[in-house]
């Protein structure tokens, strides 16, 4: 694990790494201060990438999802678990073969990196975020493993958000293929520290001076302790302050929300 750098203030801060869901947007509306925390980051050109373990979408559609609920965030300042994904197998099996069970943002992401995806003999078997998985992908998933495929997946999460409640997650898909094979998965998505590594990689950035917000201590919080960056914990997603003291590890610092990092960043004082 790096030195985990001391940084009291946002406008200290030289590069940003944000996590998307509880932090900027909630239920697929923004929580507020996020548009101003956005807008600072934009306004002084300051490198950042907002992260998210849902490897469903491409940057594209992340971004116009975004913007259709009042956040502007280009394209390439998102970075997901597919991407992290691509990323990873870029570096152990250039050009590698994948049988995929995952949406178009893991599939895209794969065929920019030069992946050929089949279901004959491949490197990985590749497990990302989905909605219309089938026993008979599961059945091939099993088999392929069986007979010496590699298992990546893109998340470890169990669950996942929606307006309805909880749903069924990467995590959960893999343990069922765990069970049936034996064989456990690597993760890439957060809290692997891998997830992390590769956004700063993108910016061509350090995590000399960078911040990794979130608001999981299991995910965010760790990831970025990891990696060596200074954590900030927000309190508008999924941790409050008596679940906080579970952890034998502390963000570096806790703000309400991210309208307290837009003031400080909005501070010309």
């Amino acid at each position: 694990m790096e030195h985990q750098r001391s940084i009291s203030n946002a406008r200290d801060v030289k590069t940003w790494l944000c996590d998307m869901d509880g932090v900027l947007v909630r239920e697929e509306h923004p929580i507020p201060g996020a548009d101003r925390f956005i807008a600072a980051l934009t306004a002084t050109n300051t490198p950042f990438l907002v992260l998210t373990n849902n490897s469903m979408f491409t940057r594209r559609d992340l971004s116009a999802r975004l913007r259709y609920n009042g956040l502007e965030i280009p394209e390439d300042r998102i970075w997901t678990s597919a991407l992290a994904t691509a990323f990873f197998l870029d570096s152990q099996r250039p050009k590698g073969t994948a049988y995929v069970i995952g949406e178009v943002g893991l599939t895209t992401a794969l065929h920019d990196i030069g992946y050929t995806l089949t279901d004959n003999d491949p490197d990985y078997v590749v497990l990302g975020e989905t909605r219309s998985f089938s026993f008979e992908q599961m059945a091939t998933a099993v088999r392929l493993i069986l007979r010496g495929s590699r298992f990546i997946c893109t998340n470890p999460d169990p669950t996942g958000p929606s307006v309805d409640g909880p749903l069924p997650a990467t995590g959960a898909v893999a343990a069922l293929i765990s069970k049936a094979t034996g064989k456990n998965p690597y993760f890439v998505g957060k809290p692997n520290p891998v997830m992390i590594r590769s956004a700063l990689r993108e910016l061509g950035a350090h995590s000399e001076g960078a911040a990794m917000v979130g608001d999981r201590m299991d995910t965010d919080i760790v990831a970025g302790l990891e990696a060596g960056l200074h954590t900030v914990l927000v309190m508008t997603g999924l941790t409050d302050t008596t679940s906080i003291e579970r952890f034998s590890y502390r963000a570096s610092r806790m703000v309400d929300s991210v309208a307290t990092l837009a003031d400080e960043l909005e501070d010309n004082s």
